[in-house]
């Protein structure tokens, strides 16, 4: 087992639990779930966010679940409805700048299912600026322009399926 953290500059690997609770010791810790979402045609769901390629996620609301967490955000985030939740996938961990400290994200992904034909639709405010669906083409191509966590999730679970 390992832990891949994805930081501003380089990528720290982990090779234990204790190791990762080390290395948060001086983060804030956001929570956060989100969906790797496919469709009818086994196409999967991406959105550009802040000139990248990426999935929907958010911030864990108090009182969800991770998994409630990720229903909500990727209905508020696209618009789709009903979605359904296959099973957990893995955790993604990403650091960020956060009011002058760093930030650890740990990301907890779902695989979802979309069965309904509603085109999505951008939550704006969140910065998104356009969804698609794309086959396993298309997602190699988008991948040149995305987060490191999001290649490593898209890389380990839609094109390597």
């Amino acid at each position: 087992m390992y832990i891949l953290i994805h930081e501003q500059e380089k990528l720290t690997k982990l090779t234990n639990l204790q190791e990762l609770e080390l290395f948060s010791k001086d983060k804030i810790i956001i929570e956060a779930a989100g969906g790797m979402v496919l469709n009818k045609q086994e196409e999967l769901l991406m959105m550009k966010r802040k000139g990248k390629w990426d999935m929907p996620k958010g911030k864990l609301d108090e009182g969800e679940t991770i998994e409630e967490c990720a229903i909500r955000e990727v209905m508020e985030e696209t618009g789709l409805s009903p979605l359904y939740s296959v099973r957990k996938l893995q955790t993604t961990y990403h650091t960020y700048p956060y009011k002058g400290k760093t930030a650890l994200k740990p990301s907890h992904w779902f695989l979802m299912r979309y069965e309904g034909i509603q085109e999505p639709i951008p939550q704006t405010e969140e910065d998104i600026t356009e969804i698609r669906w794309v086959n396993k083409e298309t997602a190699r191509e988008l991948l040149q322009n995305a987060f490191p966590s999001i290649k490593e999730m898209v890389e380990g679970y839609f094109l390597d399926a």
